[in-house]
């Protein structure tokens, strides 16, 4: 394969991960998440692209870890030279992460919902911040999506997994492509993302005059926004911890 042909190749595997159960799902709750700043169009581009950088710094990091360990494997004097446990590594990485990962997401995404719905009262005595975390998450601060991104990417569910650890791994190790490939993966698997960024961003103003009350719009996205993530974690709890197969993949 050609460079181009190989780069063309990691950005559509991000674009498969994308529209695959488990991310789908995440990038769902995030366009909710992202879409309560409805008629701020910086806001939502800036959010938008957080949490792409999110994605892609996880799966940056992730990767360049990975090919690490691999290298540990064939470095001079052999894979016998090299522990056990650096062997198996990248297998027990991706098997951690696909049965921990969004077992983990799930109570998280019900948490942040409600928050943000103003359901849930956070004490100082958790030292969570109190009412001032309370505060930040329903005004929706910007720079939240970027550890967003980062959470969501490291969810891994057996398709996603696939597409990362087999698909993008091995095209990284073909080509010595720690960085680039990576980064090609992680913003496609935020494409659908960011173009409902864009079209929040620059048709809010259309839909705003629609309901001739932007604010009161504003608000209502706030609402959804919470209720999707609480609908998300609900969804990752009963396929993830419980087992239940609601939607196959």
């Amino acid at each position: 394969m050609t460079p181009i042909a190989v780069m063309w190749a990691a950005l559509l595997l991000g674009l498969l991960t994308s529209i695959s159960p488990c991310p789908l799902a995440t990038n769902i709750a995030a366009v909710s998440f992202i879409g309560r700043h409805v008629g701020k169009p910086r806001r939502v581009m800036l959010s938008g692209l957080l949490y792409t950088l999110g994605r892609t710094i996880a799966y940056v990091g992730l990767g360049v870890a990975v090919l690490y360990l691999m290298r540990l494997v064939v470095a001079p004097g052999g894979p016998s030279g090299a522990p056990a446990d650096a062997r198996d590594a990248a297998a027990i990485l991706s098997r951690n992460l696909q049965v921990y990962g969004p077992m983990v997401l799930g109570p998280i995404l019900i948490l942040v919902g409600m928050l943000l719905l103003g359901l849930l009262e956070v004490t100082a005595g958790m030292n969570l911040g109190g009412q001032r975390l309370q505060g930040r998450v329903a005004r929706g601060g910007t720079f939240w999506a970027l550890p967003l991104g980062i959470i969501f990417a490291l969810s891994f569910c057996p398709v996603s997994a696939v597409f990362f650890f087999i698909g993008l791994i091995g095209l990284s190790t073909q080509h010595s492509s720690p960085i680039l490939l990576p980064t090609l993966f992680g913003v496609g698997t935020a494409v659908p993302v960011i173009g409902f960024a864009f079209l929040i961003a620059f048709a809010s103003q259309y839909v705003g005059k629609a309901f001739n009350a932007l604010s009161a719009f504003d608000r209502w996205f706030r609402v959804i926004a919470g209720a999707v993530f609480i609908v998300v974690g609900v969804y990752y709890c009963l396929t993830h911890i419980y087992g239940l197969p609601l939607w196959p993949g």
